[in-house]
């Protein structure tokens, strides 16, 4: 088995644990039937700063029957009574529209790539020349499917929230025996919307440790700051679903974000990367002018030569001129070797030990 690459690349940008995240805007099924809609959420991601848009081939055939038996509908939640051949036919990506959706891509400069469900939809998109795959949390017990995903060479992302540890340790071994060694595996919460206290990126440092891969996040909860906390837990790819407008509706649109919740995304996760910086204890480098400002030993009264030196004339205050805190009980009860004014800093100097 290979040994997983600690890099990973999206078109020119490559990430890992040294280099900035990368964006991912999931158009999913937000383009509500339309592919001017499509391709403007493409201009939109494009706009905002995301790094790449992913598409997601499948046929209501190719994942499921025509059935409206109980094990066919959907019961809770923000798709229940649906079937799911209903459900899946409505949120397509027609493909007849990837052509345009990848051409769209090239032209602005953002990668567009897709989630396969199935193996007719990988040799569809091997023919598009799809850069990189991403295998959908339902589909990666499938090892069929990722074997067949993984043999194109192509750089693999897998979400692991339908996963057991045992799957997640069974899709390695097989993405990795077939594939380049390019993986990535996203920590997912597969619940729309997913909850925040049910997130537990503490995850995210443990998936990176246990398969010494890149470490994502597919982020399901409602707003962005699960995401900017992921990267400071460690994730180098955050994948979020986009729309242009929720009030549009769609099946998708009520936990994806606008345009501009999408541009503070990439903003404050790139913040976030830049903020984890090394490890430093201590005063750092930019606020070694503000050092002076620190509480240090002064003159609070004027003293005479020879008068003591008590907690009455000398205080611990600032601004950081004077003798550290710390030396306070050895100055006071000695005895001035000169005139000291109050507002002098107190050094050694004006100090002299008691007869």
């Amino acid at each position: 088995m290979k040994t997983p690459s600690k890099l990973f690349s999206i078109g020119d940008q490559i990430t890992g644990p040294d280099h900035p995240p990368i964006v991912i805007a999931e158009l999913s099924a937000n383009h509500n039937g339309s592919l001017e809609t499509a391709l403007k959420t493409i201009e939109m991601a494009k706009k905002a700063g995301a790094d790449a848009v992913k598409l997601q081939t499948y046929t209501p055939d190719t994942l499921t029957i025509d059935h409206d038996g109980p094990d066919f509908t959907i019961s809770g939640g923000l798709w229940d009574g649906y079937s799911l051949y209903q459900l899946y036919k409505e949120a397509q990506t027609p493909w007849d529209w990837h052509p345009a959706l990848f051409e769209k891509g090239r032209e602005l400069g953002i990668t567009v790539f897709s989630t396969p469900f199935d193996e007719t939809a990988v040799d569809f998109l091997e023919e598009l020349d799809c850069p990189i795959y991403k295998v959908a949390s339902f589909e990666a017990a499938d090892l069929e499917l990722v074997k067949k995903i993984a043999a194109t060479g192509k750089p693999v992302i897998v979400s692991t929230g339908m996963l057991s540890p045992e799957e997640i340790d069974e899709l390695v071994e097989c993405a990795l025996k077939f594939g380049s060694g390019e993986l990535a595996l996203l920590h997912c919460v597969s619940a729309y919307p997913a909850s925040i206290e049910g997130t537990n990126l503490a995850t995210i440092p443990h998936m990176a440790t246990r398969h010494g891969t890149v470490i994502g996040l597919s982020d399901h909860t409602l707003g962005t700051v699960v995401s900017v906390a992921a990267v400071a837990r460690g994730a180098t790819i955050i994948e979020k679903h986009v729309t242009l407008s929720r009030s549009d509706g769609g099946v998708d649109s009520a936990f994806s974000l606008e345009p501009e919740e999408l541009a503070k995304l990439v903003e404050d996760c790139r913040s976030s990367w830049l903020a984890m910086g090394n490890i430093h204890e201590g005063r750092q480098e930019e606020a070694s002018e503000n050092v002076v400002f620190r509480r240090s030993l002064y003159a609070v009264k004027d003293i005479k030569k020879d008068d003591l030196l008590t907690s009455e004339n000398i205080r611990s205050i600032r601004p950081g001129y004077g003798l550290p805190p710390k030396h306070i009980k050895q100055v006071i009860g000695q005895w001035a070797t000169s005139d000291i004014s109050r507002g002098t800093p107190v050094t050694w100097e004006l100090v002299k030990e008691k007869n």
